[in-house]
This record gives structure tokens, sequence and C-alpha cells, in this order.
């Protein structure tokens, strides 16, 4: 695909050992979130707040991390028992209130953790996993947006094609949302993109009129629809003659 380095970043639904083994002989780096469903949260949290970094401290509660390396074992193709060295990231977080100021009786305590092979440091690791986020929300708007969350066909086939034609139709969306939403004139609040959804509204479901007159054909708008149609011009013109 490319020669530039690749970044696979997976949530804890792919933390099993047999993935991380795979990703290990790869060559990519890696990110995957931890799963600590069997592990004891309080125990493990001491232990963070104890040799880890304290990165943030108030009477709302505290932020550590740290950083461990584990070896874990597993079995190959063979059959053969195995074992790997992997890193992890943990982050604990103590709070004391709840979002609306109530004081809790206990502390509420949280942990996180993320499997990685990049040697840089904690903090950075739990930075790059955030654009995790952001991937989600482009996910979400194929699947809500766009009315995709269910395939329509029980053939792959067919679900292939309509998936195919999905993407055409995202990127089409996606270009001219980009041109005709954007800018220091739309009457809406700046943004670095505009969801689907704001681009199907704005430009593709408002009301025109084609008028037929001195051989010539005109598209008008409502005079309640001057933004959307001054949006829609600017995109017309820039598909239209570059």
């Amino acid at each position: 695909m490319t020669k530039a380095p690749l970044l696979v970043r997976l949530d804890s639904a792919h933390a099993a050992i047999a993935t991380l083994v795979t990703l290990s002989t790869e060559k990519v780096d890696f990110i995957v979130k931890w799963n600590p469903r069997r592990a004891d949260i309080p125990t493990r949290a001491s232990e963070v707040f104890a040799h880890g970094k304290t990165v943030k401290q108030d009477k709302k509660g505290r932020v550590a991390i740290m950083t461990e390396t584990v070896e874990r074992s597993y079995k190959d193709e063979n059959d053969e028992e195995k074992t790997i060295k992997l890193r992890r990231v943990l982050r604990a977080t103590q709070r004391n209130f709840e979002k609306d100021g109530t004081p809790l009786l206990i502390p509420d305590v949280e942990i996180e953790g993320w499997w990685t092979n990049l040697n840089v440091a904690k903090d950075k690791v739990i930075e790059l996993y955030k654009g995790h986020a952001l991937c989600e929300q482009y996910h979400s708007e194929l699947k809500t947006d766009m009315n995709l969350e269910r395939l329509p066909s029980g053939k792959f086939a067919t679900n292939d094609l309509v998936m195919c034609c999905a993407g055409l139709a995202y990127n089409i969306l996606r270009a001219v949302g980009q041109v005709g939403l954007m800018g220091k004139k739309q009457a809406r609040r700046a943004k670095q993109r505009r969801r689907i959804k704001t681009v199907m509204q704005d430009l593709i479901y408002f009301a025109g009129r084609f008028i037929r007159h001195a051989h010539g054909l005109t598209l008008r708008f409502s005079c309640h629809a001057n933004d959307q149609a001054q949006a829609f011009s600017k995109t017309y013109e820039r598909f239209a003659y570059g």
C-alpha cells in the first residue's frame, strides 16, 4: 500500500494474544486497547499510583500513568509453547466527585491499558490512540447518515456492490461538503469538516426549481435559502469549471 510507516489501532475486542503475536511479527507499529476483564482493578490502580508518574492531581481526583513489560505465553502453529514480551502502558484514574459536582463517599477508580510496540513516551502512546475515536466518527457517518448499518442482501456480491456505490457516494459528498460548506463566509460556525448528514441537508435536500426562459434553463432557489444557494453555486462553479 505504502512505504510510509503504518500504525494499527485496535480496540479491546482485538486484544487476544494471537492478534498481538501476529502484529508483532508484521512490519507495522500497533496500539491495541487492553481488556482488563480479569484484572483486580483496585490493586492494579494502586500499583500505577505507587510506581507510575502522576500527571494530574487536585481535589477532584488524580491520574497516573506507567509502562511495564509483560511476558505472555502462546502456542504456535505446531502447538508448541512459546513466550513473547509485550509493552503495556497503564493509566489509572481516581475521581472524588461526580460530573455534577456531587462528592463520592467512595472514590471511583478506573484503569485503562494499551499494548504497543512503539518506543515513544507513555503519554504519546495514549495520545496516538485517541485518533481511533476520530476514525469511529467516520464509520458512524457511513453507517447512520448513509443508512448502511445493515446490508440489504444475504449474498456477498450484492453487498459488495452496495458498499462500492456507498464508498463512491461518500467520497463525493465529502468533497462537496469540503468545497461548499467550508470557509469564513459560512453561516455555520467554523469546523475542519462537515458530517455527511449536514451536507445532505444543506446541499441535497433543500428545494429548487428549474425555469425555462428565453430558450435557457435556470435553477432558482427560495429567497429563504440564501446561504444554501451560495454554497450550491460555489460547489457548482468549483466542479464545473475547475
